[in-house]
């Protein structure tokens, strides 16, 4: 058994122990395995050992992956999970099966402007910013008061009526570092938000929260999510200095 099946095995359980005490099923959670600077080597180790969805946070280092990947028959669902640029939505939506991180009307628009010159549809989730950290990217969301709600809807209104555009769900990034308390607090209000869109929204299905990282993917899970970003669970460490969240 390689590294990558037995950290699989043990993600796996706590994943189905996380779902259970919601009652939930492991079948319910999507995991995504984040491979940003791993080299298609470690996909294929992750593909043998059963997984199918693959996510990268920049278009230029996921292109070779995903050709690598395509080129040697693996049939693999891949995920944009990082900021993307407007500039790169061309190239995203010719490589990645979904797009997670939509955080502007603007990119939401120049999605569905290269989607429909390309005939295709593109399935989204919007990224929201719920904690308020400027470092983060996403629709503001963390005020109480009601006005940056009503903003992001009468966006989300846009949205939903862009051709080819296929918003499924919300997707968000906790505080790192911050107690559980902080975490729970993060993800009840993104599910608050989605419980909204599906009231507002009823002709969408708004099917998917994708929250939680391999440092809280099991507090996400009970609070709500169906798809989890993960990592370092499964890799191990990443081969470089740059800062590891997920």
């Amino acid at each position: 058994m390689t590294d990558v099946e037995s950290n699989l095995a043990r993600l796996n359980e706590r994943i189905s122990d996380a779902a259970a005490r919601t009652g939930r099923k492991r079948e319910e959670i999507t995991l995504v395995a984040v491979t940003k600077t791993f080299p298609p080597e470690r996909i294929a180790e992750a593909w043998e050992a059963g997984l199918r969805d693959f996510g990268e946070n920049r278009v230029q280092e996921a292109e070779p992956k995903i050709a690598w990947s395509r080129e040697n028959g693996l049939n693999l669902n891949w995920h944009m999970v990082g900021h993307l640029q407007r500039n790169k939505t061309k190239k995203a939506i010719q490589i990645f099966d979904v797009i997670q991180s939509v955080d502007t009307l603007r990119l939401a628009q120049e999605i569905s402007r290269r989607a429909h010159a390309a005939s295709v549809d593109v399935p989204v989730l919007l990224e929201v910013n719920v904690s308020g950290e400027a470092s983060k990217y996403g629709f503001p969301l963390h005020e109480e008061d009601g006005k940056q709600l009503d903003h992001f809807t009468e966006e989300v209104h846009e949205i939903v009526a862009l051709p080819n555009l296929d918003p499924q769900g919300l997707m968000t990034v906790a505080p790192f570092g911050a107690r559980e308390e902080e975490l729970r607090a993060c993800f009840r209000r993104v599910r608050a938000i989605i419980d909204i869109l599906r009231e507002q929204f009823a002709n969408q299905q708004w099917r998917h929260l994708s929250m939680g990282m391999t440092d809280d993917f099991e507090i996400a899970i009970e609070e709500g999510a169906t798809i989890i970003r993960v990592g370092r669970a499964i890799f191990g460490s990443r081969q470089d200095n740059q800062e590891d969240k997920s």
